[in-house]
């Protein structure tokens, strides 16, 4: 089938699957992004003829001419989202319709046609089911799936492409930051940005990642586990992390995060935290918190927790701030109730143990 909302995907098994024993070996500790299961999606594009040839085939390495146009002028985009084991033995997707959403909206950003949402739920449903058995047990365990789309045609005129390729790769992980879920120290990068407003921050394309892996460089050298960006205008106020949204929680159990300038991501794990941040009685504001005022609030004793939340590291505590002008700390360093509250209801909500009241759990099987 050609074109369309929906197509029929072709299924073609790896005749060569990694072994069972091997497969249990590496699960036992996966790391994160490291390990790779035995299928990805495949779908093509071309201008006129729209999407075809969808396939549910062995990963393999992607053939590329050294003219192809991704490789000259980045347009490319890509998700991010896990499938969990649920409670009751099933396998779960959280949200993976907002997922759908914000590939259409970084695509437009990118100048790239727009992947309808079934497809791309199809894509992940197919791709889950083939290859179930490499989703970790625990829960910290989950099947990590990255969709991707990138300008496969080959030229080097600037314009957008007339050619694309969708895939989806998974990858079985554990805890995103070694050592579960602790606090962080950061690195209040006072050199770098990582986007500007009319620039490509709310959309999720790899150059936003390569612009901020000097910054994050810069935190590694200084100590500290990741980089917080400052705008790019007044180069004051916080945006946000490498790959993370962040919140502060006062102690009036009030809730400030930066607003959605256009600069910063749209983070799903951050509008599902305001949503339940809010259902849990929380006042939460979207507003500017400059880095000063964090130290301010950090001093005062106001401020009693901060945290960073994204598809990887879900919630993560923050517990020291560094920057060339020196370093604080938040309350004790520790992780806040708060915050622990907070990761646990999402937690729960995504592998199926609690009440699911807006339907953002997505049964798979």
């Amino acid at each position: 089938m050609i074109g369309g909302d929906k197509l029929e995907f072709e299924i073609r098994p790896n005749p060569r699957p990694v072994a069972d024993a091997e497969r249990a070996a590496l699960l036992a500790n996966p790391g994160f992004g490291q390990i790779f299961t035995d299928h990805m999606v495949t779908v093509r594009y071309a201008e006129g003829k729209g999407w075809y040839d969808a396939r549910v085939e062995p990963r393999a390495p992607i053939p590329m001419d050294p003219a192809t146009a991704v490789l000259h002028y980045a347009q490319e985009i890509f998700e991010g989202l896990k499938a969990y084991h649920a409670a009751d033995g099933g396998v779960t997707l959280f949200r993976p319709d907002a997922n759908a959403a914000r590939f259409i909206a970084s695509g437009a950003r990118m100048a790239m046609p727009a992947l309808p949402e079934q497809v791309f739920l199809d894509s992940l449903r197919h791709l889950i089911t083939i290859d179930r058995q490499w989703i970790p047990a625990g829960d910290d365990g989950s099947l990590y799936l990255r969709p991707f789309m990138f300008a496969s045609e080959v030229f080097l005129g600037v314009r957008p492409a007339r050619e694309y390729l969708y895939a989806v790769i998974a990858s079985p992980v554990g805890s995103y930051f070694s050592g579960g879920v602790k606090p962080v120290t950061v690195w209040a990068s006072s050199v770098y940005t990582r986007a500007a407003p009319g620039g490509t921050g709310a959309a999720k394309c790899g150059g936003n990642y390569a612009a901020s892996l000097v910054a994050q460089a810069e935190a590694i050298e200084h100590g500290c586990d990741q980089v917080v960006f400052l705008d790019a205008v007044q180069r004051q106020y916080v945006d946000e992390l490498g790959g993370m949204n962040v919140f502060f929680v006062y102690d009036d159990g009030s809730l400030v995060t930066p607003p959605l300038t256009g600069a910063i991501l749209p983070g799903i794990t951050r509008e599902s935290v305001i949503t339940l941040a809010r259902r849990a009685g929380h006042q939460v504001v979207e507003q500017p918190v400059s880095l000063a005022q964090w130290q301010a609030d950090a001093a005062s004793g106001r401020l009693r927790e901060a945290f960073a939340c994204g598809t990887a590291a879900v919630i993560t505590p923050i517990g020291r701030v560094r920057s060339a002008d020196g370093e604080f700390t938040v309350a004790d360093g520790g992780p806040g109730e708060v915050t622990m509250a907070l990761r646990q209801s999402l937690v729960d909500l995504q592998r199926g143990r609690g009440a699911d009241p807006d339907g953002w759990v997505h049964r798979v099987f």
